[in-house]
């Protein structure tokens, strides 16, 4: 025998379902934070902020690498400075060589430019990062943007001793000659070490620039995407609590709706 609800019953029961589901989908906000989790609750905005989030990584991984151009940079700079102290060191030795007319202790100089000559190739070749020294002729270009399509040339080149013109003591610095051909090459040297170390800051300035504005345009995709699907939890807090008042509401309605029925059975 099949049961039949009352119009009021059927009504106070449909009700209450819609009133669970509501429920369910503000708790479901509630526990995730988001009032958009599939393409079902809404397709523009969840398109849009998919595409918004996309491009945030798509970014986040730009910005990693300018990271790491950033340090290799750095790395070369390192190596410049160090090789600058020990041109200076060089420059001094061969004054000190100049400054006298003994055959064996400007021998003995030579021999200590010479090592100190070695020092600025081994500096050169230990200032590299991740693979990458510009002070060994490597090249390294930087993409900006995340279809590639903005980016800039990162170019090194020779720091060693031959690199930079730097020639050993000829002759044991017999002779003056050899000893002033000698600070002219450390003097050539380190004006070349000085453009380059101007280059390289230039290059630092732009893409610590670009790293900044990276960063500010992934907090503003990422911004994006949190108003197209984050849920208001002060909203939707005060949904719950309406909502329960409205489940008990319908359920008492509910109630008394079946003992109007019970009621109406009593009479017979």
């Amino acid at each position: 025998m099949a049961i039949t609800l009352t119009s009021g019953m059927r009504q106070n029961l449909f009700a209450l379902q819609q009133t669970t589901h509501l429920m369910e989908q503000t708790q479901s906000r509630l526990a995730t934070g988001k009032k958009v989790q599939t393409a079902l609750d809404d397709p523009i905005n969840f398109f849009a902020a998919q595409n918004h989030q996309q491009r945030a990584d798509d970014l986040a991984f730009r910005k990693d690498a300018m990271g790491e151009a950033i340090q290799t940079i750095k790395s070369a700079n390192n190596g410049i400075e160090a090789i600058t102290d020990l041109i200076s060191a060089a420059k001094a030795t061969a004054q000190s060589a100049l400054s006298t007319t003994d055959t064996s202790e400007r021998s003995t100089l030579a021999t200590q430019f010479d090592t100190l000559r070695s020092q600025i190739s081994d500096l050169a070749e230990d200032s590299g990062y991740k693979g990458i020294n510009f002070l060994d002729s490597d090249n390294l270009t930087v993409t900006f943007n995340a279809d590639g399509t903005n980016s800039i040339g990162l170019n090194g080149f020779a720091g060693s001793a031959g690199g930079l013109g730097i020639d050993g003591a000829v002759s044991n610095w017999s002779g003056d000659a050899n000893i002033n051909a000698a600070i002219s090459d450390l003097d050539d040297a380190k004006d070349t070490l000085r453009t380059k170390s101007k280059e390289l800051s230039n290059n630092l300035s732009v893409i610590t620039t670009r790293e900044d504005f990276t960063q500010k345009m992934i907090n503003t995709l990422e911004d994006g995407v949190a108003n197209l699907t984050n849920a208001d939890m002060n909203e939707e807090g005060a949904n719950m609590l309406m909502l329960q008042t409205r489940q008990a509401l319908g359920t008492t309605s509910l109630s008394l709706a079946s003992q109007a029925a019970q009621s109406v059975l009593r009479l017979f």
